[in-house]
């Protein structure tokens, strides 16, 4: 059985190259992909996620308004009775200066990961086996050149 991961872009936003790269990576990797696509809502996530049993939310964000797209979304998630881990990666925030402080703003609102819109899709699917507890038996290892 594999294990299912919900993607998307949040809010307004409309970049889509980023989330068609990391999709194929995860299905690559032997995870089971939901692609909502650009411009999804919260409820989307929400409504996929419980629709697929998705194991793992991934926003994606690079207009720099994930904050204002997410206010809310862990308490929305919790109140449909949810608990997937939940990743956010991008460029999150107009005129970042300190990814740090980006991260731990991201993570006060409740996403288990922060990465950066330099983060390579190894890196999220070596973070989602480590916090999935998924062996490289389970998935089939890749390695992708970028």
């Amino acid at each position: 059985m594999s294990t299912t991961v919900v993607l998307g872009v949040i809010g307004s936003d409309a970049h889509a190259v980023g989330i068609t790269i990391l999709e194929q990576a995860l299905d690559a990797a032997g995870f089971e992909v939901v692609n909502l696509g650009v411009q999804t809502s919260q409820q989307e996530f929400i409504d996929a996620t419980q629709a697929h049993g998705g194991e793992a939310v991934l926003v994606s964000s690079l207009y720099g308004h994930a904050e204002q797209d997410c206010r809310g979304f862990h308490d929305a998630i919790e109140a449909a009775g949810l608990d997937p881990v939940t990743y956010i990666g991008g460029n999150l925030s107009v005129g970042q200066d300190e990814f740090a402080e980006t991260r731990e703003q991201f993570r006060e609102m409740g996403f288990d990961r922060v990465f950066d819109s330099e983060t390579k899709p190894m890196e999220a699917i070596a973070a989602l086996q480590a916090d999935l507890n998924v062996t490289e038996t389970d998935t089939e290892r890749v390695t992708l050149t970028s």
